[in-house]
């Protein structure tokens, strides 16, 4: 807050000003200038960013007028420019002590304080400036700034609202508030409050960006992606908008589009393991699965303890059947969280697709020790069991399965199936029924697959295994 008004010099006063100021600095002396003289001298330095010079001007003022408490504010901000913010203080106690009740000395030292990181006697500053103006919008905002570090949000957006009642166009109050209310799950706030800057600051790139978070947290998935387009509009270099963009449309299930942003985030960076994990998520939904592995590698590159990574790439080469460096990938990935049971069942998948009966089964034994209610483990290991030869274990299985889905046709339906196969009849037909009853649409398909047991005509069915690798 270094901002002072001067009547109208003109241009060639303000030049003639600043030159004969500095030909008597050169002659040995500041020489004789006014108040109104140093002040504009020391303001137009300030605004040009030559604080050092400044900082003399203001020196000169000190020593002129010992008794006025306006300098030594003004060489605290100087101080806290020049990252001094310890001189900076002291400056504002001195201000203080010659005036007690000046709010703006009271802020400046409050943002002082709060650049230290000392935002609790920052709040204590800026309460003061209230009590001796109610409705200082500075003091409000910048209280609620440091409320926000001291994650007080209730409080940082009451001062806020008060702040935006006050001075509606403040360049960054809604903004504040945007964040605020989402902090207090306010979503629907939040989202106006963004509108709201956007209105006062239609260019202001992080609140387009802050309000396609929250838009996508709400679940408006097409009006977050609409957002981050405008802040990737106004800054195309703004890689984190590029990245959140992809997330969003990863999660609608656009990978094409999701691909897109995050290679837009590479055209940028050189990327870092979450992105090309991403893209490797993103490849591998495309079916793309040589691109997929890629990616994986390059997140694992730069992040060896990258489970997920690893995993990843493994069900890549899982889908190119190059099954030996899938569970390569998915020992790694094991290695790095053994309690995983997602990793483990990919493992099994793949130790089945490479005609493993064994390895398969102790894997889908795992799994189900890890998560014992993970049905389609219980499922795999019940097909996996029966295809092995283990009857009675792959009947324990199947009934694994019914207990944790009563309600699934599908369930019941492929429990009918073993113990058709092993000659149970009375049980299979039971389970068929049963299947039926919970899907009728499907009591034909059962009766013409087992025409001996439910009458209709007969026809071969096999064992398929989904598609799903974990």
């Amino acid at each position: 807050m270094f901002d002072f008004e001067f009547d109208d010099f003109g241009d060639d006063r303000s030049d003639d000003l600043i030159e004969a100021y500095e030909a008597h600095l050169r002659e040995g002396g500041p020489g004789f200038f006014d108040t109104d003289d140093l002040e504009y001298i020391a303001t137009t330095y300030f605004e040009t960013g030559r604080m050092d010079e400044a900082l003399a001007v203001v020196d000169v003022q000190i020593e002129r007028a010992p008794g006025s408490s306006d300098p030594w504010m003004r060489r605290g901000v100087l101080l806290n420019h020049l990252d001094r913010q310890d001189e900076a203080l002291e400056a504002y106690d001195e201000a203080l002590a010659l005036n007690p009740v000046d709010a703006e000395t009271l802020v400046n030292r409050g943002i002082t304080l709060d650049t230290l990181g000392r935002p609790e006697e920052a709040v204590e500053d800026f309460d003061r400036a209230l009590m001796f103006d109610a409705l200082a919008s500075d003091a409000l905002f910048n209280k609620a700034i440091s409320l926000e570090k001291l994650d007080l949000f209730d409080e940082a957006a009451s001062a806020l609202e008060t702040c935006a009642e006050v001075d509606p166009d403040h360049p960054e109050v809604w903004y504040e508030l945007g964040f605020c209310y989402d902090q207090l799950d306010r979503l629907d706030d939040s989202v106006s409050a963004y509108d709201r800057q956007i209105d006062v600051d239609p260019y202001a790139q992080n609140a387009w960006y802050n309000r396609g978070i929250v838009l996508n947290r709400l679940g408006r998935t097409e009006e977050a992606v609409a957002s981050y387009d405008f802040a990737v509009a106004i800054d195309d270099g703004f890689t984190s908008a590029w990245y959140n963009r992809g997330n969003a449309l990863a999660g609608a299930g656009d990978a094409q589009g999701a691909a897109d942003s995050y290679l837009k985030v590479l055209e940028h960076e050189d990327g870092d393991a979450a992105t090309f994990y991403n893209l490797g998520l993103a490849y591998d939904d495309l079916g793309d699965y040589p691109t997929a592995v890629e990616y994986f590698r390059r997140a694992v590159a730069d992040d060896a303890e990258y489970a997920d990574a690893w995993y990843g790439m493994g069900c890549a080469l899982d889908g190119q059947s190059l099954y030996n460096e899938a569970l390569v990938a998915f020992a790694r990935a094991i290695a790095l969280a053994p309690e995983e049971s997602e990793y483990w069942h990919a493992r099994a998948d793949t130790e089945y697709n490479a005609g493993r009966l064994g390895e398969a089964l102790r894997a889908y034994t795992h799994v189900v020790r890890l998560d014992p209610t993970n049905k389609d483990a219980w499922l795999d290991l019940a097909e996996t069991r029966m295809e092995a030869g283990l009857r009675d274990e792959a009947l324990d299985a199947f009934s694994q399965v019914v207990l944790l889905d009563p309600d699934s046709s599908e369930a019941h339906l492929r429990q009918a199936w073993a113990l058709a196969s092993i000659g149970q009849r009375e049980s299979a037909i039971r389970s068929f029924r049963r299947a039926a009853e919970l899907d009728p649409s499907r009591a034909d398909e059962i009766r013409r697959t087992y025409p001996d047991l439910m009458g209709g005509d007969a026809h071969t069915t096999g064992r398929s295994r989904g598609d799903d690798r974990g």
